[in-house]
């Protein structure tokens, strides 16, 4: 079977976006390069950022901080923080403290890294992983029992606690 060959634009210019671009050399194009895998952090680094995001959250009045290693659970990171909020608007407030405590220890943190939904945000920091619930969502979704010390290993876990 033939692969299809690029069609010649109009005006003989080259398509303007990259994913046209992409489209135009069909599929004997060279693939895309891949992403580089990032350095995780030290253990005494990784400290370094769980005692700043709990200090944060014991400012802002957090209830039930949790912190959770996950590092043979999880390939996408090794601890995750699971914290709870009374109001919307402590939740936020948290959320903006936490990102300038990460600051100050020197973790600039994405525009993408803070994800928020009416009840519970999500602060990507890499190796370190922060949920702030409302108290409904938190018992909703139960990530405690899912990552917790008494949950099943996963992702090439040993399945001995």
């Amino acid at each position: 079977m033939k692969a299809a060959k690029p069609k010649p634009t109009a005006t003989g210019a080259e398509p303007a976006t990259p994913r046209k671009r992409q489209v135009a050399a069909g599929p004997d194009a060279a693939p895309k390069p891949r992403r580089t895998r990032r350095v995780k952090a030290s253990p005494d680094r990784l400290e370094e950022l769980v005692t700043a995001v709990r200090n944060s959250l014991e400012d802002d009045k957090a209830e039930d901080i949790l912190v959770l290693d996950v590092a043979d659970r999880a390939s996408f990171t090794d601890r995750m923080i699971i914290a709870t909020g009374l109001a919307d608007r402590q939740i936020q407030a948290m959320a903006d403290h936490l990102e300038d405590a990460l600051e100050k220890v020197g973790l600039k943190l994405n525009r993408s890294a803070i994800q928020a939904s009416p009840d519970w945000v999500l602060i990507d920091a890499g190796d370190l992983v922060v949920h702030l619930f409302k108290p409904e969502a938190r018992a909703m979704y139960a990530l405690e029992r899912m990552w917790g010390p008494d949950s099943p290993h996963g992702e090439g876990g040993t399945g001995t606690a």
